[in-house]
């Protein structure tokens, strides 16, 4: 499949319900002129106007400063923590729902639903709380290594302009601060581009990358390709508890500071940690609010990156519980993010997680993440093995490996935030990386927020490796890359 088809299934998927009102779009936006007088409407909102138009308003009303004195959304939760932007966040990490139950969600905030407002369509998907956004997000990288940059992701083509992500996403928040009704959301987020080669989940579309030849370059597959990231059905109980959320469907691996889409990281390249441990996973996952302090997650899915209907596919448990201090100032976030009592295949690792969060002001603030995981009876792994090959033992075993990630983020203004990333990864036998070694990895990184809807954000990075030679496809036992990346949302 070429990739302008690749690029028009992908709008496809994200725009479902376009074609159910544009048809009447141009007497919609007739009678709609005849609202509020144009001085006090915003000019995005001004449907006497062209889409295009429309759509550039939105991006100079986003380009001006927020106002100070707007009254803030009702909330349930604690105070938001940070500050976002220039955070990517504002909240405590928590995987398996769009926010902590009872953080408002804002609507609307993006240029292209702002276009969209004062069409058919835009009141329909307004008066039903369905948003569609997304961003479109390149890179550009200069590297010591030629070949590959591998470990690091996304970025793995070495000393070129790359192009990461465009993503959609259509969507539907359920309303958490509320507590007198039961409410729903969806989500569905299609990927597509380079990082396809590190999210997509066997059984769905996954043939572009596990049964393609290899395309000349560091990793198999196509060289850019389309991951439907997630697809989900949630379900808002507020009589459980102080709340429950019931996810249904392929969502996001709940521990991890960082996550598979761009605008959520505060850096542009991952971690080791993260760039080896499960991305996604398909199942059930419900996240009960039991106080203010305390939330509990359980869940059952089909085993990391392997959807249900496919063979490799092994039944695991999840179960996370995060913690968050009277003060605000730390978050204890462990996780049993994958276990089973199965032999490895398809990506089958158990793996046990702590996250720990600590502000030590309202601009400095830490995050820190170590695991551990390991997957049975995996062949190539057991005694007997050449020494310095990786996966040479005619018997199978265990394989493990282990790290931490440390996060030190600086608020500089509000537009403005400097990361420090410090990190330690002994891949114990190679069956995660490729190389049975302990790594370092250490990253500077800073972001800009242009506008509310651009961030720039260029980055230093230096990584070693310690028993044997893992960079550049193994021939040496460094890597200094920088690089810098750009997020427009839209």
């Amino acid at each position: 499949m070429s990739v302008k088809k690749v690029l028009a299934v992908a709008v496809m998927m994200a725009l479902i319900p376009v074609g159910k009102a544009l048809a009447d779009d141009a007497p919609q936006a007739a009678s709609q002129a005849l609202g509020p007088p144009a001085a006090s409407r915003p000019a995005s909102d001004d449907c006497s106007q062209g889409f295009g138009s429309r759509l550039a308003a939105a991006y100079r009303e986003d380009a001006q400063p927020s106002d100070p004195n707007a009254p803030a959304p009702q909330r349930r939760a604690m105070d938001a923590p940070l500050d976002s932007p220039p955070f990517p966040n504002g909240e405590w990490q928590l995987g398996g729902v769009a926010a902590p139950i009872g953080v408002p969600v804002a609507y609307g905030q993006y240029p292209l639903q702002k276009a969209l407002a004062c069409t058919s369509l835009g009141n329909w998907m307004k008066r039903n709380r369905v948003e569609i956004n997304g961003w479109i997000n390149p890179s550009a990288n200069v590297s010591s290594s030629s070949f590959t940059n591998y470990p690091l992701s996304y970025a793995t083509r070495p000393n070129r302009v790359e192009f990461d992500q465009l993503v959609i996403n259509l969507t539907r928040v359920e309303d958490t601060v509320q507590t007198d009704h039961v409410d729903w959301g969806f989500n569905i987020s299609t990927l597509y581009g380079y990082d396809y080669h590190y999210t997509v989940t066997k059984g769905v579309f996954s043939n572009q990358l596990l049964n393609h030849p290899n395309s000349n370059g560091p990793l198999p597959g196509k060289v850019y390709g389309i991951d439907p990231m997630l697809f989900y059905y949630d379900l808002y109980i507020p009589s459980v508890a102080e709340g429950m959320v019931i996810r249904f469907g392929r969502y996001l691996s709940l521990p991890d500071i960082e996550a598979q889409f761009s605008p959520q990281n505060y850096l542009v390249t991952h971690s080791i940690l993260y760039t080896v441990d499960p991305y996604t996973q398909t199942g059930i996952m419900t996240t009960t609010r039991l106080s203010q302090q305390w939330t509990l997650q359980l869940g059952v899915n089909a085993s990391n990156d392997t959807a249900p209907w496919n063979r490799s596919a092994r039944p695991s448990l999840q179960a996370c519980v995060r913690w968050v201090s009277k003060d605000n100032n730390d978050m204890l976030y462990p996780c049993v993010n994958n276990w089973n009592t199965s032999d490895y295949n398809y990506n089958n690792v158990q793996m046990y997680v702590m996250t720990w969060g600590h502000r030590f002001s309202s601009k400095v603030h830490m995050q820190t993440e170590a695991y551990y995981m390991y997957g049975r009876n995996i062949p190539g792994f057991g005694p007997d093995g050449e020494p310095g090959v990786v996966a040479s033992s005619p018997y199978p075993g265990k394989a493990g490996e282990y790290g931490a990630v440390n996060y030190l983020n600086f608020e500089l203004n509000s537009s403005n935030m400097l990361t420090f990333r410090n990190e330690f990864y002994n891949d114990q036998k190679g069956q995660r990386t490729g190389y049975a070694t302990k790594y370092s990895s250490h990253t500077l990184g800073l972001t800009h927020w242009v506008s509310s809807d651009l961030e720039i954000r260029p980055e230093l990075r230096y990584e070693h490796s310690y028993d044997v030679n893992a960079y550049n496809a193994g021939k040496k036992n460094y890597q200094a890359v920088a690089i810098v990346d750009a997020i427009l949302h839209y």
